[in-house]
């Protein structure tokens, strides 16, 4: 594996089809090896060489008729050496009884591995949570050993495939403190000797808010990459809500659970108005809402509504309230602004989230004009973890444009435009630069 645990799959062209599938398989074949030899960081090592293996035999022999019996027998081997290669450097007593018991161990073949080890990746679609090697892998990242953060960063590693840069940009650190992150989060889940099995109702109770955290950012990273040529991740965020979905027929009666899944349907149903033809970022209040999915705004709204009749409301609750308040405007000027503010005050009372305090900016802006906007914003530049993003530079920037401070504009546009790693954002922000300088 790459130092900090980067993807071998996200360096290496592939076709788009065995990127597709590897990147969807990956999660669960992680979970079948720790099943088997219970080292996590070992079976993650294990998991990488086999689809390094995948990617350089998949593409002249053709896809195997069980791709992930084939990833899970090549892992599995991997491991095998791994554990003799450790008993024949260390040769002591502990592991000379493990080298016997890998000795006797038969690694079944691809042909005769049950198709069901776990779950069916399915597009988005429902599952059973039982016996899902995945969500097993998704409450075991979320072992009580780490702290929260480190648990929500192995979580979109392990379970998301996110590289190292793109967890670092989720939270907002440097890639080298994120790296150290991931790699201590690994050996303290090594060394916790945590079983890999489903954890009771109390112990998933204890996890749950970091495993919803990092579906969450999961969702995110496919539904807006952080960085490369394309705009979305359609497989992140379709695995985002497949695992969430298995998350809420494990925990029904949980709203917020509810609540993120009905966020990501209602954000995820403008998912193709999104980009035009060559990929390129149409925003918002451009989008042709007819082509939006109204069968997902549906059931998010359905699920919301039923959620927030319950009493006491969550941060994803509210955030899906309003996603579902743009849902329902047939136009951008139906948008009701005025309850999005108002929702986002509440969101911004009971979370630190320096991305929310620059949403309510927005809507503060968008209530009460771009100048309330921009005053808000100036003290939003104090924050250490918003004030070098461009996030921040490019609504700065659009806000200037509406309030008619045209070189100001120009100014933040050029800092937000050179400091994403998002190329259809980039040109985004290239092409609003472009027509404020030359017309």
């Amino acid at each position: 594996m790459t130092p900090g645990g980067s993807t071998i799959i996200a360096v290496i062209p592939l076709d788009p089809v065995i990127e597709n599938l590897l990147r969807e398989l990956t999660p669960s074949v992680v979970g079948a090896v720790v099943r088997r030899f219970g080292d996590f960081a070992a079976a993650e090592d294990a998991v990488q060489e086999a689809l390094l293996d995948a990617t350089t035999q998949w593409p002249k022999e053709g896809l195997p008729d069980n791709p992930r019996a084939w990833l899970i027998h090549v892992a599995a081997r991997r491991m095998t050496d791994h554990i003799r290669s450790e008993s024949a450097r260390r040769r002591r007593e502990t592991t000379v009884v493990l080298q016997a018991t890998v000795d006797e161990q038969v690694v079944p073949t691809p042909d005769e591995m049950p198709f069901e080890l776990g779950s069916t990746f399915g597009r988005a679609g429902r599952v059973d949570a039982a016996g899902d090697d995945t969500l097993i892998l998704l409450f075991m990242c979320c072992h009580p050993a780490l702290t929260r953060s480190s648990a929500i960063a192995l979580t979109l590693r392990a379970v998301g495939g996110l590289t190292t840069a793109e967890i670092a940009a989720a939270f907002l650190v440097p890639e080298a403190t994120m790296a150290q992150r991931i790699s201590r989060a690994k050996q303290r889940i090594k060394s916790s000797g945590v079983p890999f099995e489903m954890p009771t109702e109390l112990e998933r109770a204890d996890r749950l808010g970091s495993v919803l955290h990092g579906l969450y950012l999961i969702f995110n990273e496919g539904y807006s990459s952080s960085s490369g040529p394309r705009l979305q991740r359609s497989d992140l965020a379709n695995e985002a809500i497949r695992l969430t979905r298995a998350v809420h027929a494990l925990l029904p009666a949980d709203t917020e659970v509810a609540g993120l899944l009905a966020l990501m349907l209602l954000t995820d149903a403008r998912r193709l108005a999104r980009s035009g033809k060559n990929g390129e970022l149409i925003p918002l209040e451009e989008q042709d809402r007819g082509a939006w999915d109204q069968s997902a705004i549906a059931e998010g709204t359905a699920l919301i509504s039923k959620t927030l009749s319950r009493g006491v409301v969550g941060a994803y609750q509210l955030q899906a309230a309003i996603a579902a308040l743009h849902d329902e405007a047939a136009r951008p000027e139906d948008t009701d602004w005025p309850q999005i503010l108002a929702l986002y005050g509440l969101l911004k009372r009971m979370s630190d989230n320096p991305m929310v305090a620059l949403n309510h900016a927005i809507a503060h802006a968008m209530v009460h004009g771009p100048e309330a906007g921009l005053e808000l914003l100036a003290t939003l530049g104090a924050d250490e973890r918003l004030g070098g993003h461009y996030r921040l530079a490019a609504v700065r920037a659009h806000l200037y444009e509406r309030s008619g401070h045209r070189e100001a504009a120009i100014e933040c546009y050029t800092r937000a435009a050179s400091g994403t790693t998002s190329v259809p954002e980039r040109d985004f922000l290239m092409t609003k630069l472009a027509r404020l300088r030359f017309t």
